[in-house]
């Protein structure tokens, strides 16, 4: 009996020789590739790669011309709680099951934004700075809002906001979320239409997919209906967020700051404005890093495969795929 194949299509900033090794012994032949993230670049795969059965994805580009090259291909795992690298309709056509990962980072992703919007709003880099070039108490100019009197917006209500939500509530007059596919909130908070989300939070923070519906949903516009002087967090996608729209507000005094761990556009470029930004705080994308979530980021796509490798199908999917025979 062949040994299924397992593609790894790129190499991203976490190691994929544990998924691997897991994947080896329990049968599978496995082979790491560098496929583009761009979807402007030639799909083209390395020798032997047009026999796999599974891909673990990273960042590279999924597109149909892709899955063409690939036809056993039943089932892909990202590595990642996003899956916006997957051509969702492709994957659909072929009956391919799409497997993300919603929980390896929780905690982590939780207790960024909550650290960003915390530094943000206490004026941190303000004050570091003070104390970095030799100043103390009568040098600092900011003065930080109290957040006893602040609403925390919540664009976005999954496990992430949720968690959010729990711990950051205390601090906060008021929590209020917007998400059409929740309709009950705890931890007191309040469910909101969009525009209602928009227009009375004092922090915003973004915990939305990226999907067509919301690239670039923080635009102009959505900044504009803002409360004048309210600040925006984002840990899930850069471009949810319109860059220039972002830059302007900031520019106008209608956003006081920005906490971002992720940007349009990634690595941005070393001379990146926002990297500089005294109004912003920017983190290179690190919200999910902690000893505990490297464990699941690693290992937790290779037992995704391994699960329907050994079943034909999987318990929990992003994408809904064909059962098929076991391959293991």
């Amino acid at each position: 009996m062949t040994r299924p194949l397992v593609l790894f299509t790129d190499e991203t900033d976490l190691d994929p020789a544990p998924g691997r090794s897991l994947l080896e012994a329990a049968g599978c032949d496995t082979l790491l590739a560098e496929l583009p993230t761009s979807a402007d670049a030639p799909r083209t795969l390395p020798v032997g790669a047009e026999r796999a059965v599974a891909l673990v994805v990273g960042y590279a580009r999924i597109d149909a011309a892709l899955l063409d090259l690939m036809p056993d291909v039943g089932f892909i795992a990202t590595m990642s709680a996003g899956f916006d690298m997957i051509d969702r309709a492709a994957a659909e056509a072929r009956g391919i099951w799409v497997v993300n990962l919603t929980d390896a980072a929780t905690e982590e992703v939780a207790a960024h934004a909550l650290t960003l919007m915390l530094a943000l709003e206490r004026e941190l880099r303000g004050s570091l700075a003070v104390t970095a070039a030799g100043g103390w108490t009568d040098d600092v100019t900011a003065v930080p809002r109290r957040l006893s009197g602040l609403t925390l917006g919540l664009f976005g209500f999954g496990r992430i906001a949720q968690r959010l939500a729990q711990v950051a509530a205390p601090s906060f007059a008021r929590v209020i979320a917007h998400d059409p596919f929740v309709t009950s909130a705890a931890h007191g908070v309040e469910l909101v239409d969009r525009d209602t989300l928009i227009a009375e939070s004092d922090v915003l923070s973004l915990h939305l997919p990226l999907t067509p519906d919301t690239h670039g949903a923080i635009d102009s516009a959505a900044f504009a209906a803002m409360r004048p002087g309210s600040s925006l967090v984002n840990v899930s996608r850069g471009e949810l967020v319109d860059p220039a729209a972002l830059t302007a507000a900031l520019g106008s005094g209608q956003l006081r700051g920005a906490a971002v761990d992720v940007l349009h556009g990634e690595p941005p470029a070393t001379d990146h404005p926002l990297r500089t930004d005294p109004r912003v705080l920017v983190t290179p994308h690190v919200a999910f890093l902690s000893d505990g979530s490297l464990e699941h980021y690693t290992l937790d796509p290779a037992r995704n495969v391994l699960a329907w490798l050994r079943t034909g199908s999987a318990p929990r999917a992003a994408i809904v795929g064909r059962d098929a025979a076991p391959l293991l």
